[in-house]
């Protein structure tokens, strides 16, 4: 991983898109400070396109894709994107799976989180699981004491025994069925949404992460970027972003936005 003052200013100048992660990436410590807001806000004002790519629930990226300054999110590590047409006043909405599907699957993600939370103890159901349609997040740092990385590891072990995937974020271990992850949905709303194909993306988009569930979008895109805090999960990453920033979290994010504004006006 390299400093981020050594991306190539000729990078990032083609640089269009920004999509990025929001738990300890956008926000603090649990929070969404005001620089790091502000940065979001200045990025979408200059005209990038900005998308939030989370493993958050999807009542949060109806709130998020309204409220925010952004262009789209992708939820639930990828189960789907929200995009709201602020002319029109419609949310548009894609799923990865079917309606029926999406309830088959709850039936088998309800029978993990019987056994997850039998067997390990500390853990717990993620506070915003009520708001999800498409996965399971089991806590194991957020609102309870943080658990060892071998009783995370058990959690992740749990989901895969029933052949369900799982990525491990800074606070959840997020559980579905279904082949997508956010690297998948991505590519699909950048398609299907803003005419951007793969070959384009990789020198137009920039995406910034910190931890194992960012590794898909670490490997695909060229220009990559970490926030410092990232350090902590290096060595469950295979796949690790090409850049660093110097500042944890928000902080590393404005950053990157600092870095993409100048090298536009310049």
């Amino acid at each position: 991983m390299k400093p981020l003052s050594q991306l190539p200013l000729a990078a990032a100048r083609g640089i269009r898109v920004v999509l990025t992660d929001i738990d300890d990436t956008v926000t603090t410590e649990g929070l969404l400070t005001a620089k790091a807001y502000g940065a979001l806000e200045a990025l979408h004002r200059a005209g990038f396109t900005v998308i939030p790519v989370t493993g958050r629930p999807a009542g949060w990226c109806d709130h998020i894709a309204r409220m925010w300054p952004v262009d789209a999110v992708v939820g639930e590590n990828g189960a789907f994107y929200f995009r709201y047409d602020r002319e029109r006043k419609t949310m548009q909405q894609r799923f990865w799976a079917s309606p029926e599907e999406l309830r088959q699957n709850r039936i088998r993600l309800d029978a993990i989180e019987k056994e997850v939370l039998a067997t390990v103890p500390g853990s717990a159901l993620a506070s915003d699981q009520a708001y999800r349609l498409a996965d399971l997040a089991i806590d194991f740092c957020e609102d309870v004491p943080a658990l060892p990385e071998t009783e995370v590891d058990r959690i992740v072990s749990i989901f895969e025994k029933a052949g369900a995937q799982a990525k491990v974020s800074s606070i959840h271990v997020n559980g579905w069925f279904g082949e997508y992850n956010k690297l998948s949905m991505a590519k699909t709303l950048l398609a299907d949404v803003f005419g951007i194909d793969w070959e384009e993306a990789k020198n137009a988009v920039v995406y910034a992460g910190d931890s194992p569930n960012d590794e898909p979008m670490f490997e695909a895109f060229p220009l990559s970027v970490g926030v410092a805090n990232i350090h902590a999960f290096a060595h469950r990453l295979k796949h690790k972003p090409a850049y660093i920033t110097e500042g944890h979290s928000g902080d590393g994010f404005a950053e990157l936005a600092d870095l993409l504004l100048q090298a536009k006006s310049t």
